[in-house]
């Protein structure tokens, strides 16, 4: 027996004393039972709720079998396709197959499908055809309605149709999960389940939503599916319309109609959880590793990367564009105690392989260790503003002590020799704050030579696409990080990490980055492309060419030449990206950057050399010409 996991078979299941299981949980991860995984913190909250759960991680979508294990749950299935996206897990950038998977036990491929929550779904209906199917996990919460798929470069419909599925728990799901349980456990129907914060369901009659009168309608009806695939406009639109209803306590009801009369109706999102709930659910009895029988196989690499991290936080009101968390977590950030986190530190310091380093303490944003206002927890965001774009609000709450009161604590328990903050901070938030003793005893304790920050880009142009602050921002953080480094005797580097091709970049803005690299003196070793993933304001931008946050018209780079073209700049150093900077250059009008000149990126080569040196020797005589006669008059004025 296989003490402490769930049961991830029969023979586990019996040897506990079960002879059924309330939920089936299929995931497209193998079984980690870590809080950093999805799954294992929805099926540790259903079991302390006293629900039964077997596991069926990385079935073979390809034998209806592999989702019978359990034989039929009492109350229905739950799918995951992971903690990524399927796609994003299996396709780099470029479309290419990425050649390891980090969730699946020795890295290896081909575990899970493509589009995994739609097949898995699938694949349950073909033998159960009227139990119960409730999607969660990412991929779902980002295609819960109609979205952009990059990868068929299509406008699809939304998953819950595609699955079969009967309900799409989406968000961080420890509330819906618990009450849609419940109303299963006392005979409500899967159908008649309408009424959960956090869900989005299928039907064909919306009275419940629209009431019998036209000024009773609770609901917001988004253009229909089909308009949209007519008109891209009508996307966009209707994009704008669900980025700002992501609050739990204004967030309207949302209707998106589809043929033959069928409605997918999304329901505002779950309230966030107290910090009594996030210890709770941080605190359940996860084993923090994955399931004994992936040793042989190596175990499962992504447990490597938050096996000795500490979750503080969740939530994030930066609202990069780019990034899907507001669409998911939500902008109110929910934190944990500092008890809850130090006595999970407590135990990781006596796992025979800690170290003594904690490798992380944070979330999507280390530094956010309560929400950005008072007002936001009793009555939600600003619908019409962000908190921290264009620059931070007046109302904004930038105190740190919060943050470095716990990092002291944690850097002196029994055993731990240095804590790291890696999973990033948001500089400008960190500006606000007029008291700097974060930043130095960041600075001081919590990095090691280098800190690591996301500009992402330096052209104001891009930055407001991006909802990031502007360059001159990031340059106001740079100094005062050097200033600091220099007054506490240290020499430590930033390593900036900026993204190429993203809405709004053309050759012009591309190659102002690649000037600021030059001025300082910086060639980053890795570039990351713009990647349209589901349900992003930049996904939007990249397949409409409009901003659906004011409806206005953005150029988007499609091109995969000048992709490559935008991603050589940022290396111009490398000499196998030479002939793509000259192009760049060229095609944009600047060909004073060729040339041997400091402020010149590249230097003529073989032919272009002759040609150079040619024409720098004319542009020189010239010169001297023009000198010498201005010296004869001279000569015969004197």
């Amino acid at each position: 027996m296989n003490s402490g996991f769930l049961p991830v078979c029969r023979r586990e299941m019996e040897e506990r004393g079960w002879e059924y299981v309330d939920f089936v949980y299929v995931s497209g991860d193998a079984y980690v039972d870590h809080p950093s995984f999805g799954h294992a913190i929805i099926t540790r909250v259903l079991e302390a709720h006293g629900y039964r759960v077997g596991i069926i991680a990385q079935p073979d979508w390809r034998d209806k079998m592999s989702i019978t294990e359990f034989g039929r749950p009492r109350l229905g299935f739950l799918v995951s396709a992971g903690n990524m996206d399927s796609m994003v897990n299996h396709y780099a950038v470029s479309k290419k197959r990425r050649r390891t998977d980090a969730f699946t036990p020795g890295g290896v491929t081909g575990k899970r499908p493509d589009y995994a929550a739609v097949v898995y779904g699938n694949l349950i209906r073909q033998t159960y055809k009227k139990t119960p199917v409730i999607l969660g996990g990412i991929e779902a919460s980002l295609r819960r309605m109609a979205h952009y798929d990059y990868w068929s470069d299509r406008l699809k419909r939304s998953v819950l149709l595609d699955s079969g599925a009967d309900m799409i728990s989406y968000g961080m799901g420890e509330r819906s999960i618990v009450e849609i349980a419940d109303a299963l456990d006392s005979g409500i129907p899967i159908k008649d389940i309408t009424f959960i914060s956090g869900t989005v369901y299928k039907t064909r009659d919306i009275s419940g939503i629209t009431g019998f009168k036209e000024e009773t309608c609770n609901a917001v009806f988004l253009p229909a599916y089909e308009e949209m695939k007519k008109d891209s406009e009508k996307y966009a639109d209707s994009f704008g319309i669900q980025y700002k209803n992501t609050d739990p306590f204004t967030a309207r009801i949302l209707a998106e109609a589809y043929p033959e009369g069928m409605f997918v109706v999304q329901n505002p999102p779950s309230k966030p959880l107290t910090i009594d709930e996030m210890d709770q659910v941080y605190e359940l009895p996860y084993m923090r590793g994955c399931h004994p029988s992936y040793e042989d196989m190596g175990g499962v690499p992504a447990i490597s990367e938050v096996k000795f991290s500490l979750v503080s936080n969740r939530g994030c009101f930066g609202g990069c564009s780019f990034c899907a968390l507001t669409f998911h977590q939500g902008r109110i950030v929910q934190v944990r105690s500092h008890e809850s986190i130090l006595r999970e530190a407590e135990a990781i310091t006596k796992a025979p392989d800690f170290k003594g380093y904690i490798h992380d303490v944070g979330g999507p944003t280390a530094n956010f260790r309560h929400p950005a206002c008072e007002k936001q927890l009793k009555n939600g965001v600003c619908s019409d503003k962000q908190c921290l774009f264009p620059s931070p609000c007046k109302n904004i709450n930038a105190d740190h002590q919060d943050y470095v009161q716990l990092l002291r604590k944690l850097r002196v328990l029994k055993g731990v020799k240095k804590v790291f903050i890696r999973s990033g901070i948001r500089y400008d938030y960190l500006l606000a704050d007029k008291n700097d003793v974060f930043l130095r005893e960041l600075t001081e304790h919590y990095i090691s030579g280098q800190l690591k920050v996301a500009p992402e880009h330096i052209s104001d142009v891009v930055l407001e696409k991006m909802g990031k602050p502007k360059r001159a921002v990031y340059e106001q953080f740079t100094k005062k990080y050097e200033k600091l480094n220099a007054s506490l005797g240290k020499k430590q580097y930033l390593v900036p990490y900026f993204m190429s091709s993203h809405p709004g970049a053309a050759l012009k803005e591309a190659i102002e980055l690649a000037e600021y690299l030059r001025d300082f003196g910086y060639m980053p070793e890795q570039v990351q492309d713009f990647y349209p993933t589901p349900s992003t304001l930049s996904t939007v931008m990249y397949y409409t060419g409009i901003d659906p946050r004011n409806g206005s018209r953005v150029y988007v780079c499609k091109n995969p030449h000048e992709k490559s073209m935008q991603r050589a700049l940022i290396q111009y150093r490398d000499p196998k990206n030479y002939r793509l900077v000259k192009e760049a250059l060229i095609k944009a009008g600047r060909e004073d950057l060729i040339g041997f000149d400091k402020k010149c990126l590249i230097r003529p080569y073989g032919n272009d050399r002759e040609r150079f040196n040619k024409s720098a020797n004319q542009a020189a005589q010239k010169s001297n010409k023009k000198k010498k006669t201005i010296r004869n008059r001279h000569a015969k004025k004197s």
